[in-house]
C-alpha cells in the first residue's frame, strides 16, 4: 500500500465472506491486503480487507452486488501512542532515541535509519522504553488476547540442504519419518476438541507429499473440523498454492530468513532469493494470509540487515511474522556458530510491531528453547501469538530445525500468557487454570 494514502478497513460477516470478498476485489483490479482487525472491531483472529480511499465506494458496491456480507467499514487512522514521551520524562534516554519515539507517538512511519537506531541500542532505559512502546501498540491495535495455534510437523524429509537446518537433505544420522494422514487427523481432532481454531501443517520440502495428497488432507480437515489451516511446506508451484487455497487453506508460512542476498545465498546453497520473494508474491495475490520471518544472529548479519527485513515485511504486506534467534543444529555446517542474541531478537520483535503494526507476531519456539521465560518476554515486547508443538512424541525429537528445541505445550503457554499478564482466547474449551500448578508435560 502507498505511503501517505488514506485507507479503509472492511469487516466482512464471516471469514469465508472475507476471503471471497478479497478475491472478488482483486479480480476487479482493486489493490487490497488482508490485515488483523483492530481489537475493537473483532476477535483476535478477525481479519479485515484493507483498501485505499479512492476504491472504497466501488469496493462496497462490488461486495454488496455479489452478496458478500459487510459487518462494518472503518477508516484506518494513524496508530498514535499519545502520552508516550511524557511517560519517559524521568528516563535517561538520548535525544536521538527520543526523536524516534516521538515519531511513533505521532503515528509517523519510521525510516531505515530510525529502525537501525532502535535496534542498535544496548542501554537498559532505551530498551525498556522500546519494549513498552511496542507493548502499548500491540494492546491498542490487537488487544490483550493471545492467539493459540497448534503445529503438526508431519514430515522431516526435505530435498533442500540449507546449512543451518537440522532436517537438511544431507544431515547424517537423522531418523526420517512421515506421519500418515490418519495420524495427522488424530492430532487435528485433538486440537479441535480443545477449541483451537488454526492448525499449522509444517514439513520439510517433501516430494512424497504431492499436490493431491496435501489436497486430500486439506479437504478432510475442512470437512471433519472446519478449522483454519496454515500450510508451511516450502516453495511450491503457483498452481499448487492456488489449488490449496481453493480447497480452503487459509494461511501460508514461507520465511525469507534474511533479505541480505549474500547471507541468503550462503545459508541456502540451492535456493534463490528472488524465487522465494516471487512465491510470497503469489501467496499474497492468491489471498492467503501471508507469513514470513527472519532469523536473528545469522553469520555476517548486521542491524542494517534486520532493518531491511522489517521494511520488507511491511512493504510486502506480510500478515504473520516469526522472528527467532539463530540456534545451531548439530551436524550442520553452522553447528559451531554462536547462538543469536536474545536482546536483539526481542528488539526486532518490538520494532516489527511498531513498524508493521497490525500483524500477528508469535512468541517463537526458538526463544523458548533458549529459556522458557523468553516467550513471556516476547509477549511483553509486542508479540501476540503462541504456536503449540503437537507433533506426536515418537516423531518430535527428529524434527529439530535447531538442536535442543523446547516443547511448547499448554503448560508453557499458560506460563507465558500469565507471565506477561495477558488473556487466553475465549475459544479454548479447557480451563487453563489447571496448568497453574501443573508440572511440565513430556519434553
Amino acid at each position: 500500500m502507498d505511503k501517505g494514502v488514506k485507507h479503509f478497513l472492511i469487516m466482512a460477516g464471516s471469514t469465508n465472506h472475507m476471503l471471497m470478498g478479497d478475491k472478488l476485489l482483486k479480480d476487479n483490479g482493486i489493490k487490497t491486503s488482508l490485515v488483523p482487525a483492530p481489537a475493537e472491531y473483532g476477535s483476535v483472529c478477525a481479519i479485515a480487507i484493507k483498501v485505499e480511499d479512492k476504491d472504497i465506494d466501488i469496493s462496497e458496491k462490488y461486495l454488496r452486488e455479489n452478496d458478500i456480507s459487510i459487518r462494518g467499514i472503518y477508516e484506518e487512522k494513524p496508530e498514535r501512542l499519545t502520552g508516550l514521551i511524557d511517560k519517559l520524562k524521568n528516563s535517561i534516554i538520548r535525544d536521538g532515541f527520543l526523536d524516534v519515539l516521538k515519531k511513533i507517538e505521532d503515528g509517523q512511519d519510521l525510516t531505515h535509519s530510525d529502525i537501525v537506531l532502535l535496534l542498535k541500542t544496548d542501554r537498559k532505559a532505551e530498551m525498556e522504553a522500546l519494549f513498552k512502546a511496542a507493548d502499548e501498540m500491540r494492546k491498542k491495535i490487537i488487544g490483550d488476547v493471545v492467539d493459540i495455534r497448534g503445529a503438526i510437523e508431519f514430515s522431516n524429509h526435505c530435498k533442500k540442504d540449507c546449512k543451518y537446518c537440522g532436517v537438511r537433505r544431507n544431515l547424517e544420522g537423522l531418523q526420517r519419518y512421515r506421519m500418515t494422514e490418519d495420524e495427522i487427523m488424530e492430532v487435528v481432532h485433538s486440537l479441535h476438541n480443545i477449541g483451537i481454531k488454526t492448525v499449522i501443517l509444517q514439513s520439510g520440502e517433501d516430494a512424497w507429499w504431492t499436490r493431491d495428497r496435501i489436497a486430500h488432507l486439506i479437504t478432510r480437515i475442512k470437512k471433519e473440523t472446519g478449522m483454519k489451516i496454515t500450510l508451511s511446506l516450502g516453495e511450491r508451484p503457483r498452481e499448487e498454492y492456488e489449488y490449496f487455497k481453493k480447497l480452503g487453506a487459509n494461511n501460508y508460512l514461507l520465511k525469507i530468513e534474511t533479505t541480505n542476498e549474500e547471507i541468503f545465498k550462503f545459508i541456502h546453497p540451492d535456493d534463490d532469493i528472488n524465487h522465494r520473494k516471487e512465491c510470497s508474491s503469489w501467496l499474497k495475490e492468491l489471498g492467503y494470509l501471508n507469513g514470513s520471518g527472519c532469523i536473528i544472529g545469522l553469520p555476517g548479519q548486521r542491524e542494517e540487515d534486520i532493518a531491511n527485513d522489517i521494511l520488507y515485511f511491511k512493504d510486502m504486506g506480510i500478515n504473520m511474522i516469526g522472528i527467532g534467534p539463530f540456534i545451531p543444529a548439530k551436524g550442520t555446517p553452522l553447528e559451531n556458530y554462536p547462538t543469536g542474541d536474545v536482546d536483539m531478537t526481542l528488539k526486532a520483535v518490538a520494532v516489527t510491531r511498531l513498524v508493521c503494526k497490525r500483524v500477528f507476531l508469535p512468541a517463537t519456539t526458538a526463544l523458548a528453547s533458549i529459556d522458557s521465560d523468553l516467550q513471556a518476554d516476547a509477549l511483553k515486547a509486542g508479540a501476540n501469538t503462541i504456536m503449540l508443538i503437537n507433533t506426536p512424541a515418537k516423531y518430535r525429537y527428529n524434527y529439530q530445525i535447531y538442536s535442543d528445541k523446547n516443547m511448547v505445550d499448554l503448560k508453557s503457554a499458560y506460563d507465558a500468557v500469565t507471565g506477561a499478564n495477558r488473556e487466553f482466547p475465549s475459544y479454548l474449551k479447557i480451563d487453563m487454570e489447571v496448568y497453574k500448578d501443573a508440572g511440565n508435560t513430556e519434553k
